[in-house]
C-alpha cells in the first residue's frame, strides 16, 4: 500500500503545480511581441538576442507541460494504487466480520452445550449422592454407576468449556480484526476521494497548460521563422528533433541508473513491473497493429517487429496508461519520465501512436533496430 506521506507529497504537487499554471496563463504576455521581432531585424545581434529570448520562452512552455503531465500522471497512478487498496481492505474486512460472526455463533452454541451438559451432570449427580451413600453396601453397584457417569461427563465438560473459551477468543479476536480493517478500510475511502479530487486537478492543470502552449507556440515559432527566414513547421520539427535526441539520451542514462539502483535495492529480488490503472483501456492489438505500420515506414522487416513485440510486452505489456511507480516511466515504450515523449506530441499520455512514435525515435537513436534493443533488454533487463 502507499505510504501516507507519499500520498501527501504527491497531492501538495497538485497545489503547487496548479499554481504555476495560472502564473503561467499570466506569463503569455511576457512572451516576445511582433514589434519587438520586426526591430530586432534591425541588427544581427538584436536578431540573436530576440531569437534567445523566443527559444527561452518555448523551453520555459514545454517545462511546465512536461511537469504538469509528470504530475498528473503520478497522482493518478496514487490515486488507482489507493483504490485498490481500499478494494483489499472492505474485501478483508468484509471476510473478517463473516468470521467473527460464525465464531461469536460457535462460542454460544458451546456455552449453550456447556449448560445443557452441566443440567445433565446434576441430574446424574442426584439429591441423595450424600456422605452416607459411600458407606451404604445395598447401592454400591448404583453408587458406582453414577460415578462413572459423573466422570465421563465431567470430562466432558471440560472439553466443552475449552472448547467455549477458545471460540469466544477467536470471536473477540476476529472482532477486533474486523473493526480494525473497518477503520483502514474507511481511512482509504477517505484517502482514494481525496486522490481523485488531486488527480483531477492535476489533469484539468496539465490540460490546460498544453492549450496556453499550443496557443503560444504558434505565435513564437512563427516570429522565429520570421527572424530566421525559415517557416514555422521547419522550425517545430527542429526544435523538437534536438530536444528528442537530447532527451533519448537522458533516457537511456536513467534507464541504466534506476536498473542499476533497483538491482542493489532488491538484491536479487524481481524489479517491480509497471501496471495500468485500474479499468483502463488495453488494446494490445490495436498499439501493435499502429507500430507494425511505422516499424514497416522506416524500412525494418518482421523480425524487427517481432523482437519490437517482445521488447514492449517485458516493458509495458502494450499498455498505454502502464505506469512504473518506482522509476516514474510511462506507458508503452516506458518513457522515463512520461513527459520526454511530448517531443513527439502533446497527447502523450493517452495516444498509443504518440508513444510509439517516440519510442522507435529512442530505439533507432540508442540502438539502431528493435532487435538491438531487444538484445541490451535479454542481456541487462533494461533498454
Amino acid at each position: 500500500m502507499k505510504q501516507p506521506g507519499v500520498f501527501l507529497s504527491l497531492v501538495t504537487a497538485v497545489i503547487v503545480t496548479t499554481s504555476v499554471t495560472t502564473s503561467s496563463a499570466a506569463a503569455v504576455d511576457d512572451y516576445p511581441t511582433w514589434d519587438q521581432v520586426e526591430a530586432a531585424k534591425s541588427s544581427v545581434a538584436a536578431t540573436l538576442a530576440e531569437v534567445a529570448a523566443i527559444e527561452l520562452s518555448l523551453d520555459e512552455l514545454q517545462t511546465r507541460t512536461a511537469t504538469l503531465g509528470d504530475d498528473a500522471v503520478a497522482l493518478s497512478a496514487a490515486h488507482e494504487q489507493t483504490q485498490a487498496d481500499y478494494s483489499a481492505a472492505a474485501a478483508q474486512q468484509s471476510v473478517l466480520s463473516v468470521q467473527a460472526d460464525a465464531a461469536s455463533a460457535r462460542s454460544v452454541d458451546s456455552g449453550t452445550r456447556l449448560g445443557a451438559l452441566g443440567a445433565q451432570l446434576y441430574r446424574a449427580a442426584g439429591t441423595d449422592l450424600s456422605l452416607g451413600a459411600f458407606f451404604d453396601s445395598t447401592h454400591s453397584d448404583d453408587l458406582l454407576f453414577r460415578l462413572g457417569t459423573m466422570e465421563r461427563l465431567t470430562e466432558q465438560a471440560g472439553r466443552l468449556t475449552a472448547e467455549a473459551d477458545a471460540e469466544r477468543n477467536s470471536a473477540e479476536a476476529l472482532s477486533a480484526q474486523a473493526e480494525a480493517m473497518t477503520t483502514e478500510r474507511d481511512r482509504l475511502q477517505a484517502a482514494a476521494l481525496a486522490g481523485l479530487t488531486a488527480a483531477r486537478a492535476a489533469q484539468q492543470a496539465a490540460d490546460a497548460e498544453v492549450v496556453v502552449k499550443q496557443s503560444a507556440s504558434e505565435v513564437l515559432y512563427a516570429q522565429l521563422a520570421s527572424l530566421k527566414n525559415s517557416s514555422a513547421d521547419v522550425e517545430r520539427q527542429y526544435r523538437n528533433g534536438v530536444a528528442a535526441q537530447q532527451q533519448y539520451l537522458e533516457h537511456q542514462r536513467q534507464a541504466a541508473a534506476t536498473a542499476a539502483a533497483e538491482a542493489s535495492a532488491s538484491s536479487g529480488s524481481p524489479a517491480s513491473s509497471p501496471v495500468p490503472p485500474a479499468g483502463a483501456v488495453i488494446d494490445r492489438s490495436g498499439a501493435q497493429a499502429i507500430a507494425a505500420t511505422q516499424v514497416a515506414a522506416r524500412g525494418w522487416g518482421t523480425a524487427e517487429f517481432t523482437c519490437l513485440v517482445q521488447l514492449w510486452q517485458r516493458e509495458s505489456g502494450w499498455r498505454v496508461s502502464a505506469y512504473n511507480a518506482s522509476s516514474g516511466a510511462y506507458g508503452i515504450p516506458q518513457s522515463l519520465p512520461g513527459s520526454k515523449m511530448q517531443t513527439a506530441g502533446d497527447d502523450w499520455q493517452t495516444n498509443p501512436a504518440t508513444q510509439i512514435t517516440w519510442g522507435l525515435g529512442y530505439i533507432a537513436s540508442r540502438y539502431s533496430t528493435p532487435c538491438g534493443a531487444w538484445a541490451h533488454s535479454e542481456e541487462y533487463n533494461w533498454y
